[in-house]
């Protein structure tokens, strides 16, 4: 059986969006597949009681300084986004209905919404502001919208969701390699060891 990492990931996490940017190339050198995840974070934190780190002012403050700090590591851009937080509910549901019908467009979607949200500073809230960015990243935003809207794509993704809750999740960005499970993109390391194991 082939080594795979699943990475359970939601764009409105700072986190999962630097973890987005270095596992691609961690999964490589170990000759692993990444097998995406989109849920809603949102949903986790109901389910769980968890939240925000963004939500304690001294916690929130040390992880905008955390986050870029790993942004320089990785040498990748960051920018806190001043609309934070956003509505992710749409946005995901895309995100998995582009992995339902049409799978290699799935990482370009997420490449383009989380650089929209992390590096752009764009109001993902705004539907005007959305569909630009997805016009400009090739997609029809109609569309997508029209997918996101599709029942089995709803039903979908509240079944990820649960079925990252039941698996133990709390947060994003979280990976599993076999029944290990890691959470934080400040996990990468244990991520790559395990997977070169």
């Amino acid at each position: 059986m082939s080594k795979a990492v699943e990475f359970y990931f939601d764009v409105g996490s700072p986190a999962a969006y630097l973890a987005w940017t270095q596992l691609p190339a961690i999964a490589r050198e170990a000759g692993a597949q990444i097998e995406y995840r989109p849920f809603l974070l949102g949903g986790v934190f109901q389910a769980t009681g968890n939240r925000s780190p963004m939500e304690v002012p001294a916690k929130g403050q040390y992880m905008q300084d955390d986050l870029q700090r790993f942004a320089r590591r990785y040498g990748v851009p960051f920018a806190h986004n001043p609309h934070f937080p956003i509505n992710t509910l749409t946005l995901m549901r895309g995100a998995l209905g582009l992995q339902l019908r049409e799978p290699q467009r799935m990482v370009p979607y997420g490449d383009a919404v989380f650089r929209a949200i992390w590096v752009e500073g764009q109001d993902m809230n705004d539907p005007a502001t959305v569909a630009g960015v997805l016009q400009r990243a090739g997609f029809d935003p109609a569309q997508l919208l029209a997918l996101a809207s599709e029942p089995a794509v709803k039903d979908q993704l509240k079944a990820v969701t649960q079925e990252a809750v039941a698996r133990g999740v709390f947060g994003a960005p979280t990976f599993f390699v076999g029944q290990d499970m890691f959470w934080g993109q400040d996990r990468l390391d244990f991520v790559k060891e395990r997977l070169q194991q």
